[in-house]
């Protein structure tokens, strides 16, 4: 005969749902997201009850052995535990005097998931998607060329400044985080590509203004992220990348990842990232070392 599963009492219940109100509320959060917390805290609380227990009475060893007779994923129980976190910070908001039983318990460690980068070839195929013949095909193939150039943030990418170009030196001005300032190489090809788009497209563009920004919309205005990210997304599908496999920043990634794998310097491509530790710039050698081990696995005659 199946075991029942056991009920949530009602003080649970109640208290879940002004957790769930609270956060949604103040913080504005999906209904996605909600609906995970509640999950979480139902199943906690079933548990519980089984033992005797409410979640108000739940003291930091209970909350370890829940964890330890419901196996999951290491990611699915980082999930897990920051809902009981909040959940646990909500009472001791609420109701003084309340001793949070989470707070002594270790956060799990969580593998850091690798930068997506693309093939070279891919890039290519990617770099000359653009219509060369267009004022915005020449903007769009001048964007790309200079962020995988340059490896630039998206951000960096559609905030520059006409001012901070300096093609006879083939370097651009780039602040990044913390409005931190770095002189970045923008190659020969990037530069070709950017003296053709100011050339023969930013002008007409301007509209006879004289507007700051480096690239321009069709409105003579300065690109988004979200401009930007359109462009990517319909030129990859263009060139058969999937959609999935794509993103600003993949530019960025493949940058790094390509500069590794052709036996860049460490140092020398944290300060053209502009990470501000090395400990940053390091997990692009792991996506470097996969790519080499994937190429002699497929080439080498023992791999």
């Amino acid at each position: 005969m199946q075991q029942a599963t056991p009920s949530i009492t009602e003080a649970d219940r109640r208290s879940i749902d002004a957790f769930i109100e609270r956060v949604w509320s103040e913080d504005g959060l999906s209904d996605k997201t909600l609906d995970a917390y509640r999950r979480d805290l139902e199943g906690l609380a079933r548990w519980l009850g089984a033992q005797g227990l409410s979640l108000r009475s739940a003291q930091r060893q209970h909350l370890s052995a829940y964890h330890g007779s419901q196996p999951v994923a290491v990611r699915s129980l980082a999930r897990r535990q920051s809902s009981f976190r909040r959940y646990y910070a909500h009472l001791a908001h609420t109701e003084p005097g309340f001793d949070d039983p989470t707070l002594l318990i270790e956060r799990p460690k969580t593998p850091r998931s690798l930068p997506k980068a693309l093939a070279e070839k891919e890039i290519e195929g990617l770099l000359d998607a653009p219509d060369s013949g267009t004022m915005l095909g020449l903007r769009d193939r001048a964007m790309l060329e200079l962020m995988y150039a340059s490896g630039l943030r998206v951000s960096e990418l559609v905030e520059l400044p006409l001012a901070s170009l300096n093609l006879r030196q083939g370097v651009v001005r780039v602040t990044g985080k913390g409005g931190k300032d770095r002189l970045v190489p923008i190659g020969e090809v990037a530069a070709e590509r950017i003296e053709a788009y100011l050339a023969a497209a930013r002008p007409a563009l301007a509209k006879g203004r004289q507007p700051i920004a480096l690239f321009l919309s069709n409105r003579g205005e300065g690109m988004t992220r979200q401009m930007f990210w359109t462009l990517v997304k319909r030129y990859a599908l263009n060139v058969g990348i999937v959609p999935k496999r794509i993103s600003p920043h993949v530019l960025r990634h493949s940058f790094a990842t390509h500069l590794l794998n052709h036996g860049a310097d460490l140092r020398a491509l944290q300060m053209l990232l502009g990470h501000s530790a090395l400990s940053t710039t390091q997990i692009y050698t792991l996506v470097a070392k996969e790519g080499l081990k994937r190429l002699h696995a497929q080439h080498h005659p023992r791999g």
